[in-house]
Formats: C-alpha cells, structure tokens, sequence
C-alpha cells in the first residue's frame, strides 16, 4: 500500500497531466480538416477515356480517440485526488514539545493550517519591542507598566553677579563688571515608564514559537507516512459521462 505522501507527490503532477491532455484534445478536435478523410477513385466511361489517379486522405484526429485520451488521464487524476481526500480524513498525529502532548491527533489538513499561522505569529513576537537595556527596570504595579529606577538631575538657573576689577580711590570711581553665574536651582527626580516587555520574555516566547513550529511539522511528517488505501473512482465518474 503506498503511503500518505507519495500520493501528495504526484498528485500535482497528475492535475498537470490531465489538464494538458484535455487542452490537447481541445486544440484537435477545432480543426475540421485533421476530422475529415475522403477516399476518390475514377472510372472512365469508355478505354479511350483518361486515366486519372484517385485520392485519398485519412482521417487523422478522431473524436473517441481523443475521449479515450481524456478519460486515461482524467482517471489517474480523480484516483489519485480521492486517494488523498480519502486519506486526508484518516491521516493524524500528536503535536508534541520536550515529551508534553500540545495537541492530540490533530489531522493533517489542520496541521497545514497550523504551521501558516505560526510563521505569521513567529514575525508578530520578532517585531515586539523590548526594554531598552540601558536602564534598570522594575515593575510598578500601580502604572501596570516597568518603570526605570530614579534618578536626579540638577536645574539651574542665571543670576547676575558683580565682580570688582578695580577698587574705588580718591581719583577715580571703582570698575565693576557685571555677569551671570549659574547656581543650582532644584532638584530633578525622573523615572521612565515603559509598555515595551523584556528582552528575555521575548527571547523565551520565540524558543517556544520555534519548538512549536517544529513539533507541527514533525507531526505533519508522521500523518503523511500513514499507509493509504487506493481509490478507484475516475472510472465511475468517466463511465457515467462516456459510457461508450
């Protein structure tokens, strides 16, 4: 008895097939002249009449040859297909990860569903944004969010100064220069908040998206190697239409 996936192997190749022959058959069947075949002789009415060669011309395309054609590969195609259906209904496997049964006999048809939707959840963890990692979080429950640890800046502000170059004396006034000097003013306190998760719990969702993605596989491989029961029914189907 063949198995699962050498049915899934050929049968792309046999819808090719049967496509082709019925595309074949089509293109003949449009030309008249390739159907039409004539066989002329000639007589003459007395010995002293001429002699003229006759003509003949074979029928080169007909019509139930191309059928049977059709039919062969037509019946190949549906046999095969209806072995696959048929199969598909029966073909089963456990989803298993480090010996933990994930899913139980899942049948293959799901198992296809399943491994498309992995790769599109696979990109979905690999864009999620991650803590920058220059920064010490914690989580703060009362913001449902990480918040970074504090940490203060000063501010400062300008205030003008006076800054005596030269003493007053009895002949002249004193020169004073005024200019800013920047004094601390206050005290910053910041903390960052953040919705981005950490690097390690992204790392960790990706290990589990992977290890998923090659159990389902695996999975997939197992209920393909299930042992088919081949199924005949092309021939019903091409007799019903074609009975002769």
């Amino acid at each position: 008895m063949p198995k699962l996936n050498q049915i899934i192997a050929i049968q792309a190749s046999k819808k090719s097939q049967a496509k082709d022959a019925i595309t074949h058959a089509y293109q003949q069947l449009q030309k008249n002249e390739t159907l039409s075949g004539i066989s002329r002789s000639y007589k003459p009415k007395d010995e002293m009449g001429d002699v003229l060669p006759s003509e003949n011309k074979l029928v080169q395309v007909k019509v139930q040859d191309a059928i049977s054609s059709v039919v062969t590969n037509l019946v190949e195609m549906f046999d095969v297909v209806a072995t696959q259906d048929w199969a598909n209904c029966e073909a089963a496997s456990d989803v298993v990860v480090e010996n933990h049964v994930i899913l139980a006999k899942v049948p293959v048809t799901h198992l296809l569903f399943l491994e498309k939707q992995l790769v599109d959840i696979q990109t979905f963890v690999e864009k999620l944004p991650v803590l920058d990692p220059a920064e010490r979080w914690n989580y703060d429950t009362a913001q449902d969010c990480f918040a970074s640890e504090p940490f203060q800046t000063l501010r400062t502000k300008k205030v003008p100064k006076t800054h005596i170059k030269y003493e007053a004396t009895k002949e002249h006034p004193a020169q004073v220069e005024m200019y800013m000097e920047d004094v601390t003013a206050g005290t910053w306190t910041t903390v960052k908040f953040s919705g981005a998760i950490p690097a390690a719990k992204k790392n960790a969702m990706l290990d589990r998206v992977r290890s998923l993605q090659d159990a389902v596989k695996t999975a997939r491989e197992n209920a393909n190697g299930l042992e088919v029961e081949k199924k005949k029914v092309g021939e019903k189907i091409l007799k019903f239409i074609f009975p002769g």
